[in-house]
């Protein structure tokens, strides 16, 4: 944006108002997370920027500023060809700011509203006496400021609120203080950014021997360099010789006449606040908000904040006892069904199914144990090391920032992992085929070993009752009925020697299962509780520094 500035050291009053949006754009960015105190520059910019630049641009507005005794009163009245501003020796002289406008004072009347000299302070240089003597200076705005180094603190504030709103400074300085401190450190030194609009006139200067001025010239042009003013016009004035306010005229009618001077000013005002305000986005964001160690360490502390590995034992129990309901003896599955079911003493029997029924519920849905202390402490850690990791390089106050975004809703973070755990498909809804044929063989070895028992118990009845003894088939030398028998216990027996291990082999596979799911919705709430506003946040000191850097050119 530096062409705005050409050789000729013009402004393009579009790229002043694009630095401007710029601005404006950084401000939205680190609303909220930078302290208002180290935006008040940035801020007071844009106002006024804004308002100076929707009043008159016909009109420059100059102050003359300068100490008592400079005699910036008198070349007030001199340029204005009329006592308008009080003169005189006594602290302090100008108490408050007088204006002369050139041309109809209707044209300027909402500037100096603006500016704020009162109307009764306000004169119009336009006479008709005059022809065309004036019409070089025809949109000046004139004004003598009160004194800077008033014993009256009230004009001192007077002072620094309207050069804060000026268009073009004439710094008027007198032999005897010319080097003054105040002046210099104070005022002169600030300007450094203003250069274009700036100019300092060592008044007063029929004091001077005719030999010393150009000595006195130079030593004021060295302690302007020093300021950092180093090409601003300097220029030897007096009241009391016709020709002694020729070059300050001419100075002021090229300003006019210009009509750059409030594009300069304002140029030189973005200057001074992007130079404030790149101390705040001083480093690139980082790229990748945090890395993968750090989001792993976060995962695996709010799954533990979380209860997963006690839903996961849980899971396991269950799958044990429900597959051993399903699978083992007929006759002692009603016990197994008395043990009570470890998934169910949680209150997890899987996701809602109701599509009414909202995903998270606002308030604990299960009865997993509350955290440790430890698993609270670990999870602490691991959310102010996303913050850290995040943010840490960043300049403050954004450090600080970001960890606050990081823990910003960790009030809601138990609810909305009991939620997640809640609404997790735990994979122990369906009943697996196997049980059912595995179940299935020990029905039919349970109903062989009932009926041998059975054919038995018959054939002993009707021998206790001397009727004729039943005739058992036989497999070899064995009755049938006692193989049916002692084949179905047997058989009953292998089947659930052999399933045992496949059980408990299934049961690992669907903890691992549910802990993968877990894991899974437990990251998810992190990525939303946590990882989601520190971005947020990276990425609106990402904007911050592209407008920053938009606003710097």
């Amino acid at each position: 944006m530096r062409e705005a500035l050409r050789g000729d050291k013009r402004v393009d009053a579009d790229a002043l108002v694009a630095r401007l949006d710029a601005v404006r754009r950084f401000l939205d960015a680190v609303d909220g997370e930078v302290p208002d105190t180290r935006l008040v520059g940035a801020h007071t910019l844009v106002e006024r920027a804004g308002t100076r630049l929707a009043l008159s641009r016909d009109h420059t507005v100059v102050a003359l500023a300068g100490a008592t005794g400079s005699g910036k009163s008198s070349l007030f009245n001199s340029l204005a060809g009329m006592e308008l501003s009080p003169v005189g020796v006594r602290r302090p002289t100008t108490g408050v700011a007088h204006a002369c406008v050139w041309g109809p004072l209707d044209g300027g009347n909402r500037l100096l509203d603006w500016v704020g000299v009162l109307p009764r302070h306000r004169f119009v240089r336009e006479s008709a006496l005059d022809g065309d003597d004036e019409s070089a200076l025809h949109g000046l705005i004139l004004l003598d400021l009160p004194d800077f180094d008033s014993v009256q603190r009230s004009h001192r504030l007077e002072v620094d609120r309207l050069l804060g709103l000026v268009d073009l400074v004439v710094w008027v300085v007198d032999p005897q203080k010319y080097a003054d401190r105040v002046i210099h450190n104070s005022y002169l030194r600030e300007f450094h950014r203003h250069r274009e609009v700036t100019v300092v006139v060592l008044n007063q200067a029929d004091r001077l021997p005719p030999a010393e001025l150009p000595r006195v010239l130079a030593d004021l042009r060295r302690l302007l360099d020093v300021d950092g003013l180093d090409g601003v016009p300097l220029l030897a004035t007096t009241a009391v010789e016709p020709n002694g306010m020729t070059g300050l005229r001419e100075a002021l009618e090229r300003a006019v006449s210009d009509r750059q001077a409030a594009l300069r000013r304002l140029w030189g005002d973005a200057d001074s606040v992007t130079a404030a305000l790149g101390e705040l986005v001083a480093v690139e964001a980082p790229g990748h908000t945090p890395d993968a160690e750090t989001i792993r360490t976060l995962d695996r502390a709010l799954a533990d904040a979380a209860g997963v590995p006690t839903v996961t034992a849980a899971v396991e129990g269950a799958y044990r006892q429900r597959a051993g309901a399903a699978t083992g003896w007929p006759l002692v599955r009603g016990w197994r069904r008395l043990r009570p079911d470890p998934l169910r003493r949680l209150h997890l029997t899987g996701p809602a199914t109701d599509p009414q029924q909202p995903a998270q519920a606002p308030v604990a849905a299960t009865s997993v144990p509350e955290p440790t202390a430890a698993q609270q402490s670990a999870l602490g850690l691991a959310i102010r090391a996303v913050g850290g990791r995040s943010g840490g390089d960043l300049p403050a106050p954004w450090p600080a920032a970001v960890t606050a975004a990081a823990r910003s809703r960790l009030a809601d973070l138990p609810d909305a992992l009991d939620a997640a755990v809640a609404a997790t498909d735990l994979g122990m809804e369906r009943r697996p085929l196997w049980w059912r044929l595995v179940g299935g063989v020990q029905w039919l070895v349970t109903l062989a070993a009932v009926v041998g028992l059975g054919w038995l118990a018959l054939g002993y009845a009707l021998r206790a009752l001397g009727l004729p003894a039943l005739e058992y088939p036989r497999v070899g030398e064995t009755p049938l009925p006692t193989v049916l028998l002692l084949g179905g216990l047997l058989a009953g027996l292998l089947v659930a020697a052999v399933t045992g291990p496949v059980i408990r082999w299934a049961a690992r596979r669907a903890r691992q299962r549910a802990e993968g799911r877990l894991t899974e919705e437990v990251a998810r709430v992190g990525a939303e509780y946590v990882l989601t506003p520190v971005r947020d946040l990276v990425d609106r000191y990402a904007l911050a520094r592209r407008a920053w850097q938009d606003a710097a050119g």
